[in-house]
């Protein structure tokens, strides 16, 4: 369960900030949600002010109302810590509590995202807070989840994180001497002789324009100190809630690739995952079903909570399109598809004022349940009742693993080259996209994951190579695994220091291959490569290769390094490595991938029209095939076994045609 045993359900909710409104508006609201079949709130977000208004005094009456009021109406509760936002009296008089920006001003009180997460105020009140509302509402059985602060982010660079971050650093190197080795100070005369000799990596010292760093090492280390520190602040709060409240899981809300905290070792402290989904108009299909994977893959492919998505307009987006009809029902399944046991909303009521005023609502300023939005939630709140006992707990089969590490990430976009167009997450989605179009399932995984029971694992970019990785993708392949590697891989080691003696370094033997230089391309000039009888885009970034017992299967097509190896495959052990040298297009990746899953066994979830997407889930009822199509025409589908349509309870047996019309769902259980 992504709760606890008080969950029989897909949950359907989300933010509910009462607090906003008269007490005359909440009754209203009830008698709302009902309508809309929501069963579970996210209260007090943001309600530290209301809550404390001095060092000493605490007033929840306001919010024992709420609670009362939700308790007697059937509702469960997400119970947040209301520590997003500290309140405007503690930012006056203690201001170390106030964050620092890069280039060294000083924040005054505003904004949320504004708690310097190394302020002993911040981790006092803070934390204070937190056990205040577990002891004063451990008593109430609907309450599900804790839900600590809201959305971390950000950094500060202030002088209480300076010397947090010294004392960190002693803890990593112990000695100078390692740290001036690790960080490869000799460079321009950087060599520290004291620990109050370092200061921060920001615009002050050693970074310039957007994420450019002069020293890779001091910059790297300060994105693992500053996700750290923050991490340290949800695990206070999270002790805090735990001591009166055992028995209740804990969570965060996440927000998908933000680069700025390593969400695996997040994950590592949470009960269970959730995330704010807050994708475009103009993002793809693949783009959103990536972020979900990647949610579901922080804890190895258990369930997580869609905690947040708007059910019509985002406001802070340049464009504030509405979904369109279907759409939220259609992503929500998605969501759901994807690994999510709960579909909850900011917000449940609009809000009237500030800057989340025209932000999407299930209960907009109308006030009424006769609107467009309404009328959607409510279809959606009956679904998943009519679904409840079906699909909560579910997993993904996968075979299929995608590596993705925010060490790496940060590393190899901190680097000063090769190329500024190289990016981690473009890298990735290339990959990932090109499996999505083919309807077959992928974890996202990290370097700590286990991988032995994946039968296709891809390392885009991997140019950090940490200790012990090499030896799990040499293990991997060995034992019969296909493993698929890209270009600048293998550069550096966790201290972003180069690996002499060849690239791809560590990962040398196993690709059979040496790569000798690297040619960057330009934005807009291309290279082109022949693979098969086809010839393919080659760009960014050209590696040119040696063969050292690899086979060559393509070649570059210009240039002085015309004809060298671009595309190679080594037999390693039992396995097969594949060295992907450049970037190229979706139509290259999906040839190139479909010949490798076919060797593999690996089999789609179901063939589908391009705008229909197939994901699966399994659990102890049964397995789930969700069909959803995202385009605005019906598709037809060939049913390959029997399955019971849930939404509908009609049964398509095999050999049969399932019409879907646009932006329409079903939900196949196969009958066996």
């Amino acid at each position: 369960m992504t709760y606890n045993d008080k969950v029989e359900k897909i949950m359907y909710g989300g933010d509910y900030n009462p607090e906003q409104w008269e007490e005359t508006v909440w009754e209203e609201d009830m008698r709302l949600f009902a309508l809309a079949g929501i069963d579970i709130v996210t209260l007090n977000v943001f309600n530290w002010a209301s809550l404390q208004k001095d060092e000493e005094s605490y007033c929840f009456d306001s919010l024992d109302k709420i609670m009362e009021l939700v308790r007697k109406n059937g509702i469960k509760v997400c119970l947040a810590t209301s520590t997003g936002a500290h309140p405007a009296w503690m930012a006056k008089r203690y201001p170390d509590i106030l964050r620092t920006e890069s280039d060294g001003r000083k924040r005054k009180f505003g904004g949320r995202h504004n708690s310097c997460p190394n302020s002993p105020t911040y981790r006092k009140y803070s934390v204070r807070l937190a056990e205040e509302l577990a002891k004063r509402y451990q008593g109430y059985e609907n309450i599900v989840a804790w839900h600590i602060s809201n959305e971390y982010g950000g950094e500060c660079y202030c002088g209480q994180c300076e010397k947090a971050f010294r004392e960190w650093l002693k803890e990593q190197y112990f000695t100078l001497d390692a740290l001036n080795q690790a960080w490869n100070t000799s460079f321009w005369g950087h060599t520290f002789y004291d620990w109050d000799e370092i200061v921060l990596p920001n615009l002050l010292s050693e970074h310039f324009g957007d994420d450019r760093t002069m020293f890779q090492g001091i910059s790297l280390d300060y994105r693992r100190f500053n996700s750290e520190s923050m991490q340290r602040c949800f695990e206070a709060e999270y002790q805090a809630v735990k001591k009166h409240t055992p028995n209740i899981p804990v969570t965060t809300n996440l927000m998908g690739f933000y680069k700025n905290l390593d969400y695996r070792k997040w994950a590592e402290k949470m009960d269970f995952i959730s995330w704010d989904s807050y994708p475009s108009n103009q993002d793809s299909k693949a783009q959103m079903a990536l972020s979900h994977d990647c949610m579901r893959g922080l804890k190895d492919g258990n369930p997580f909570v869609l905690m947040e998505q708007t059910p019509s307009v985002t406001n802070w987006q340049a464009y504030n399109a509405l979904k369109r009809p279907g759409i939220m029902r259609l992503w929500s399944y998605q969501a759901i598809a994807h690994g999510a046991d709960a579909v909850m909303f900011f917000q449940m009521r609009r809000s009237i004022g500030a800057c989340e005023k025209f932000h999407g609502a299930v209960i907009d300023h109308a006030g009424h349940e006769h609107t467009r939005v309404f009328r959607e939630a409510a279809v959606l709140g009956k679904e998943l009742a009519k679904l409840s006992g079906e699909l909560l707990g579910g997993r993904t089969p996968a075979k299929t693993a995608i590596l993705f590490d925010w060490e790496n990430w940060w590393a190899l976009e901190y680097s000063a080259g090769p190329s500024c167009e190289l990016k981690y997450y473009d890298e990735v989605r290339s990959y990932y996209e090109a499996l999505h179009q083919m309807n077959i399932s992928t974890d996202i995984v990290g370097t700590e994951t286990d991988l032995s029971h994946y039968k296709v694992v891809i390392a885009p970019l991997l140019y950090m190579t940490k200790p012990g990785v090499d030896e799990k993708l040499r293990s991997f392949t060995d034992k019969g695994g296909t493993l698929i590697v890209t270009y600048f891989s293998g550069i550096a080691d966790e201290h972003d220091l180069v690996i002499t003696g060849g690239y791809p370094g560590r990962l040398r033997d196993i690709l059979g291959i040496w790569v000798e230089e690297t040619d960057a391309l330009p934005f807009g000039e291309e290279n082109m490569f022949s693979f098969g009888q086809e010839i393919y885009p080659a760009k960014i970034l050209c590696d040119i290769i040696h063969a050292e017992g690899a086979e060559v299967l393509g070649v570059y097509e210009s240039d002085f390094y015309r004809g060298t190896p671009v595309l190679t495959r080594n037999s390693f052990g039992q396995g097969m490595a594949y060295y992907v040298g450049t970037r190229s297009d979706n139509v290259f990746y999906s040839r190139f991938l479909r010949g490798i899953l076919r060797e593999a066994g690996i089999h789609p979830v179901m063939e589908t029209p391009g705008e229909v997407e197939a994901a699966e889930r399994r659990n102890e009822n049964g397995s789930y095939i969700f069909l959803m199509n995202h385009g605005i025409e019906e598709e037809k589908i060939a049913v390959q076994k029997k399955y019971l349509e849930l939404l509908t309870g009609q049964v398509y047996n095999e050999g049969e045609f399932i019409l879907l019309p646009g932006r329409e769902v079903m939900i196949l259980k196969r009958q066996d």
